[in-house]
């Protein structure tokens, strides 16, 4: 009898004591309408303050499909997902948030790309309306910046969910830098794709952990990885300065030799002084942003650190 394929669900947990059940009940349903495949649940906690770990454990040890990592501290979903996909070990991988916004119920359709020949299974949301504007909006700037900023192109209102196959979840592994934007990685990859959609469905239990200022920072961290445009555009804006710089001492020179010196004026000498120096802050900083970033690989410290693992498996 042909062994049946496993089928490795990772999920990072901050903070979501209040939704932890719920997402076990869930999951327990949807792996039992799919008979023909086993399962694997790696849950990490990401250094929940509230009881979030212990009812994980409590669930380890009823359910030895569930196995539990726990951090030494809380270092970031990018990480979170990163130590779960390193310890799964299915022959395809699907990352999930906690909340289930995301519908288990598309992880049947999922496979079944799959089994026809898809490496990647990508749910693209075609329904945001449980969203809020702000977000909504937001997230088609990101995406609409990003795709025109960077040559690698990430699919709009596609997020973390999706399926990949062992050969590419093996490629991922082998991407060593620190600071990771999850969602670029998966794109730059590559392998034979394909689509599923669905409409998100609302966040039923706890809050979303993201503030708007983490989301802006998250940005920058996608534009900052994949592309140099930002660098790049800093050339242009000063030569164009030093063309205008030039013609405008050219038309200096021409005005005093035909009309001699004016009484000079510092309104407009102010203006351009404090123009001009605005930009070049704003410029030290794109640079800056990218050092930091070689600061940080430079370093080459590790990108999780797990305290515990858990786990009733024999």
């Amino acid at each position: 009898m042909a062994q049946r394929p496993l089928v490795s669900i990772v999920t990072p947990f901050y903070n979501e004591g209040e939704g932890v059940n719920h997402f076990y009940q869930v999951m327990a349903l949807t792996m039992e309408k799919l008979p023909d495949f086993d399962f694997e649940i790696v849950c990490v906690d990401d250094g929940s303050q509230d009881n979030t770990l212990e009812q994980l454990i409590a669930i380890s040890k009823t359910d030895p499909r569930v196995t539990v990592l726990e951090f030494s501290r809380n270092f970031g979903k990018e990480p979170a997902m990163t130590a779960g996909i390193d310890a799964a070990s299915g022959d395809c991988v699907i990352p999930i948030d906690a909340d289930l916004q995301d519908p288990p119920a598309l992880i049947g359709q999922m496979l079944q790309r799959w089994q026809e020949g898809a490496e990647v299974v990508l749910a693209k949301r075609i329904d945001r309306s449980t969203d809020t504007y702000a977000k909504r909006t937001s997230a088609l700037m990101f995406y609409r910046l990003h795709n025109a900023l960077s040559h690698l192109q990430i699919p709009e209102n596609v997020g973390d969910y999706r399926l990949m196959d062992r050969v590419v979840v093996d490629a991922l592994k082998q991407l060593p830098e620190r600071q990771r934007f999850m969602k670029g990685l998966f794109a730059w990859v590559g392998f034979k794709t394909a689509t599923v959609e669905y409409t998100r469905d609302a966040r039923l239990i706890g809050d979303s952990k993201f503030s708007g200022w983490k989301l802006w920072n998250f940005a920058i961290e996608g534009i900052t990885s994949f592309s140099l445009v930002p660098l790049k555009i800093w050339v242009y804006i000063g030569g164009l300065g030093a063309v205008f710089a030039i013609l405008y001492a050219s038309f200096i020179v021409i005005r005093t030799m035909i009309f001699g010196i004016d009484v000079p004026g510092y309104a407009s000498l102010l203006v351009v002084m404090l123009f001009f120096g605005s930009l070049q802050l704003i410029s030290l900083g794109v640079i800056g942003e990218y050092i930091g970033r070689i600061y940080f690989e430079s370093k080459q410290r590790p990108l999780y650190l797990i305290r515990k693992k858990y786990s009733s498996k024999k």
